[in-house]
């Protein structure tokens, strides 16, 4: 009896404890996360959800495990307060039996009302907003505050910021939402202060610097990114390092490590690789085998890359293979797999290498899949591919596709995927492409030698609604020289192979220091052009033009005098072209030739026959020179003018020499001249010229990223045949030369080229000009 007056009154004294205990709790913040305990014994009848605002009671309801009808199972219960936690959306959560009921009492997270960047100036908003994942009217946590704020230190960090904070704040609102700011303190770039290098002893620290991505810090590279930490530049510097090892011969190098040290001071990095060189071998043999029939070893030597006896390069093994799959396909063998195959000879330091040629796998293109263009026309993707659906699978022509993908210049990235396709004799090749903006806008300024001080603007669309057209509207103005160009040229009209185009231009140009006249043109172009190959191209043109010379001085010579006035110009030109180079925009090997026609008189007031040739070969020298930058080019030229019919020839029509032709002597300084005392000494122009140029480009000691380049030149170049003659006029056929040297340099605002040159073999009336540059500008 007493035992059971005891547990009723420890009973009745506990209920007052646990009340309590609940109020401090609800004084400190939500409860932890605890599902009530309950004899799991009973039914189900419903479940009651309290504390919601937004989120519907369905909602919180579909997350139970516990439905109506269901018997109490405590497991099921403790496992949906924990769903319900795992949303996301609720900040805390309460469940609990009451009889036969279960009672839900959430309080939701608030949501977000704006995100906001404070102290942030080197990176700017529209850069750090795709970082974070919250969103306006998305749900607030703070887990998610801080992994957005761990993602703006990473993107911090990669643009070498290593000292910068980021703390997100948080500002309460009404109904429920909150701003967050993320207040930044960006802190000042770490740089790479110093990289060094270990093992190497083949190549120096300044030869070896020259060739990673990464730079050591300097005043000049304020433009450039290339000498802030980043880890992925490591690993690219690593693979750019084991290349040029293999390209000179030292085919067991290894780059054993890439280490960066941080400063005590967080200023700046040191930056280490470590190279195990091991030895340098030469190429013993370079065979040839083949299993195909129709296909002879011998045939294709000579699109071999490496010989017997040259330092082993990796890079010309690869462009064997490449040109080896190459002249096979042309052949017809539509399978083809080249496999070359090296052998070490330790001892002797030799590398065989064995060039397999054999039957690849028989594939077939399924399907072309494109992605990733936005805004560019499939078509217009489409058109460059070398191989079609339905085709054999080709791997070069896949590679071909690709880098005309890449040429056309509307896209940041592209790539070509080989995917396996519905069956095992199919593929897929699955295109992503990047698009970049095309449109530009440039103003500029500068000086020419022969246009002195001038400014120019430009609008060019290269990529008109998606359609591959290029539009372009170019205004240049001159102490001595107008320009106003337009320009709509489509690289396939009608979706063939075929390029159409219009150029609409006025030009006015100030001669008289030269050859005391002006000129000014109107006209209009229409062009054509298609490709019969990858290398040889043909192009069309008809243009109307109306020429005006005027202002002629009253000195001038008596022949320049009879040129005044205007004349109509109806001319059709064709040029056949022949292109192998490796880049028509800096090339460094192979050689293009164009020989080119003109025929005017098919309706305005000249009729001529105007011929031209030329040709331009570059010969990469780093083989020999150990750097990619030496390079010889040879350039030659010739035209002729033949006039026909009775109608009188234009000066403007003719030939002339000097300047950008011939280096060393002033524009149209050299030629035939009107040297009587009652003239100016004026240029006459010739029917036939021919110039020559070797040109040996090399690089200069000073860091490459500064861009640039030196040249020594020599040119060589004749007028001659001027249709007019008299006392003082001279003519004849010898020919002049002028040597010297010259810088190119490509800023990030333009390009400037210096040239000094000597005339060095020239007639008593010939012009001559030392220095001859000219500067331009885009920003």
């Amino acid at each position: 009896m007493v035992a059971n007056r005891l547990l009723l009154l420890a009973a009745t004294c506990l209920v007052p404890v646990s009340l309590a205990l609940d109020a401090v709790a609800q004084t400190r913040g939500p409860r932890a996360p605890a599902a009530a305990t309950a004899p799991a014994s009973g039914v189900v009848r419903g479940i009651d959800v309290t504390g919601n605002q937004r989120i519907e009671a369905e909602t919180v309801r579909s997350y139970m495990l516990l439905q109506p009808g269901d018997p109490f199972d405590a497991d099921r219960l403790d496992r949906s307060l924990r769903t319900l936690f795992a949303t996301g959306l609720f900040r805390d959560v309460a469940v609990a039996r009451d009889g036969d009921r279960i009672r839900v009492t959430v309080e939701e997270n608030p949501i977000v009302n704006r995100v906001a960047f404070e102290g942030n100036s080197k990176v700017s908003d529209d850069v750090l907003t795709p970082e974070v994942t919250l969103r306006a009217r998305a749900v607030f946590t703070p887990q998610a505050a801080q992994a957005d704020r761990q993602r703006i230190l990473d993107l911090y960090a990669r643009r070498g910021r290593f000292a910068a904070r980021v703390e997100p704040k948080i500002i309460q609102l009404d109904q429920n939402r909150v701003d967050v700011v993320f207040e930044i303190t960006e802190g000042e770039a770490a740089l790479v202060s110093r990289i060094s290098f270990v093992g190497n002893t083949a190549y120096s620290d300044r030869r070896l610097r020259d060739v990673v991505a990464t730079r050591e810090q300097a005043w000049y590279r304020i433009l450039s990114t290339s000498d802030i930490y980043d880890p992925e530049r490591l690993n690219f510097d690593r693979e750019l390092l084991r290349r040029y090892y293999l390209r000179q011969g030292y085919a067991d190098v290894q780059i054993t490590g890439a280490v960066a040290e941080l400063a005590p001071d967080r200023s700046g990095f040191f930056v280490t690789y470590t190279i195990d060189e091991g030895p340098r071998y030469r190429v013993g043999k370079a065979e040839i085998t083949s299993t195909l029939r129709g296909v002879e070893p011998e045939s294709l030597r000579r699109e071999l890359s490496v010989s017997e006896g040259d330092w082993y390069d990796g890079d010309a093994v690869e462009r064997s293979v490449e040109a080896l799959s190459d002249a096979v396909g042309l052949r017809g063998v539509p399978f083809v797999e080249v496999r070359p195959r090296v052998a070490r000879d330790r001892e002797n330091r030799r590398v065989d290498v064995t060039f397999e040629i054999a039957e690849g796998t028989r594939a077939y293109v399924e399907r072309i899949d494109i992605t990733g263009n936005s805004r560019t026309a499939d078509r217009v993707i489409r058109r460059e591919f070398r191989i079609a659906e339905g085709d054999a699978f080709n791997a070069a022509q896949v590679r071909r596709s690709r880098q005309r993908i890449r040429d056309l210049g509307y896209f940041g990235g592209a790539e070509i995927n080989v995917q396996p396709g519905s069956a095992p004799d199919r593929t897929v090749l699955q295109t992503t492409v990047t698009e970049r903006p095309t449109g530009e806008i440039s103003l500029g300024g500068g000086f020419s030698t022969d246009a002195g001080l001038l400014t120019d603007f430009g609008v060019r669309e290269r990529n008109f609604l998606g359609t591959g057209i290029d539009a372009r509207l170019q205004t240049l103005l001159a102490q001595r020289r107008t320009q106003v160009d337009f320009s709509v040229t489509d690289p396939a009209f009608l979706d063939r192979n075929l390029a159409a185009g219009v150029d609409l231009f006025y030009i006015t140009r100030d001669l008289q220091d030269t050859s005391s006249y002006s000129e000014k043109r109107v006209g209009v172009v229409l062009r054509a052009g298609y490709e019969f190959n990858e290398r040889v191209r043909q192009n069309w043109s008809y243009s109307l033009v109306q020429r005006d010379v005027f202002d002629v001085q009253a000195d001038a010579s008596r022949f320049i005098q009879e040129q005044t006035g205007v004349t109509l110009l109806s001319q059709v030109g064709t040029t056949l072209s022949y292109d192998v180079r490796d880049s028509r925009i800096e090339p460094r090997s192979g050689f293009i030739a164009r020989i080119g026609t003109d025929v005017a008189g098919l309706g305005g007031d000249v009729a001529y026959v105007r011929w031209r040739g030329d040709v331009a070969g570059y010969v990469p020298l780093e083989r020999y020179l150990g750097s990619s930058d030496y390079v010889l080019a040879l350039q030659a030229g010739v035209g002729l003018l033949t006039p026909w019919g009775d109608r009188p020839e234009r000066i403007i029509d003719r030939f002339f020499l000097g300047g950008d032709n011939l280096r060393g002597f002033a524009l149209a300084g050299a030629g035939p001249r009107d040297t009587s005392n009652n003239s100016s000494d004026d240029p006459l122009g010739g029917r036939l010229i021919w110039t020559q140029t070797t040109e040996l480009r090399f690089p200069l000691p000073l860091p490459s990223e500064i861009g640039l380049i030196g040249r020594a030149f020599v040119d060589v170049g004749s007028l001659s045949r001027t249709p007019v003659s008299g006392p003082g006029v001279q003519d004849d056929t010898s020919p002049r030369v002028g040597a010297g040297v010259g810088i190119s340099w490509r800023t990030p605002v333009g390009l400037i080229n210096i040239d000094i040159a000597q005339a060095v073999v020239k007639e008593s009336y010939d012009e001559t000009q030392l220095v001859r540059f000219g500067f331009g500008t885009r920003f």
